[in-house]
């Protein structure tokens, strides 16, 4: 048995790592042909949950993530994915800084659902050297040349808004029939909203970008709406079992969920509950865990889509076409059931964590 230990931004770090093991997860998988993924992500709470879960798993090869405004700026953001994959001891993906606003008008107020830093405002010792350790490489240019490089082998999730998406089939409108597919976290399938009446803080947060993103890029889509992730929500008492868990990746989401509203059993109460009854939602996590394994989602509507851009109430909202009433050849796979156990099985895995492949 081989044990280290170590403190990483406050957090102790020991890692125990047997020889002949029985942990899957920590084995290597030199012989396996995984999967090329490029993550998109704002880095709120959620979003440290789902790269954690995209680390921890062995089908997956992380090309790179790269960084977009939405649940906090984009500094912040950059930090924020620094310091999960430090946590993670998986510090070699390249983080690439993106898109610091939308494509149209003044970038809308933060939302404090993961708090003004996107990860709960506990974290104390930030590092002041983190501009050092991001790509000089823009986000967008990174995606089109790792995609580019990497032509119909590379699924791309996409947790924030979508403005790095968009940028990237203007600079090149090629990009999207390079990759292998798009799994996307956000949009609304009921017209239920949880920043206005009907629409999802992702798309509402740059409606353009949703737009010209699900108009456009014609690979093979499959979306995990906020009330896919809201009715395939987890009971509460397994939350309290997964931040408990004795491990690096345990102790700091347990850290950075311990004040924020978001995670918040009674704050829910007015809020996601009136809606989908108790529980907890690990959002972006349902789209990772879609990209590792196809066999979480259960069900799917095929159809087309299209994001509202005009009124005072539904912009931003996403409509599903189940009519053909909009013409369109392309359709999308929007989720609607989830595996339960085998998505409860990820997010475990995900806070077993440091445990190098």
């Amino acid at each position: 048995m081989v044990h280290t230990s170590r403190e990483t931004h406050g957090v102790m770090v020991h890692t125990s790592r047997e020889t002949h093991g029985v942990m899957l997860i920590c084995f290597s998988t030199a012989t396996m042909a995984q999967k090329l993924v490029i993550i998109d992500t704002d880095a709120g709470i959620d979003d440290a949950q789902a790269i954690m879960m995209a680390v921890a798993a062995p089908s997956l090869q992380i090309l790179g993530i790269t960084c977009c405004f939405g649940n906090t700026d984009v500094d912040n953001v950059c930090q924020n994915v620094l310091l999960v994959l430090s946590v993670c001891e998986h510090t070699q993906i390249p983080v690439f800084q993106g898109a610091a606003g939308p494509l149209v008008g003044a970038t809308k107020a933060f939302s404090d659902h993961f708090g003004t830093d996107g990860l709960g405002d506990v974290l104390e010792d930030r590092d002041p050297q983190w501009k050092e350790k991001l790509q000089r490489e823009h986000a967008v240019n990174a995606m089109i040349r790792l995609v580019a490089t990497n032509p119909k082998q590379v699924s791309l999730v996409a947790l924030g808004p979508l403005t790095n998406l968009a940028l990237a089939i203007r600079l090149d409108p090629s990009f999207q029939q390079n990759l292998k597919e798009l799994v996307i976290m956000g949009g609304n399938m009921e017209g239920k909203g949880n920043v206005s009446l009907c629409g999802e803080f992702n798309f509402v947060m740059d409606p353009e970008s949703a737009f010209i993103v699900l108009e456009e890029y014609l690979c093979p889509t499959r979306i995990a709406s906020w009330e896919y992730c809201c009715r395939n929500k987890l009971e509460w008492e397994f939350f309290e079992k997964l931040i408990n868990e004795d491990t690096p990746a345990g102790r700091f989401m347990k850290m950075i969920t311990s004040k924020c509203w978001g995670y918040s059993k009674e704050a829910m109460l007015s809020k996601r509950d009136v809606y989908f009854g108790p529980g907890f939602v690990s959002y972006d996590a349902y789209a990772v865990a879609a990209c590792i394994d196809s066999s979480v989602v259960t069900e799917s509507i095929e159809c087309a889509v299209r994001v509202e851009l005009q009124g005072e109430l539904c912009r931003g909202m996403m409509v599903l076409d189940q009519r053909n009433k909009l013409n369109k050849s392309h359709r999308v796979s929007v989720m609607k059931t989830c595996d339960l156990t085998k998505f409860r099985q990820l997010l475990m895995a995900s806070l077993k964590q440091p445990c190098r492949k």
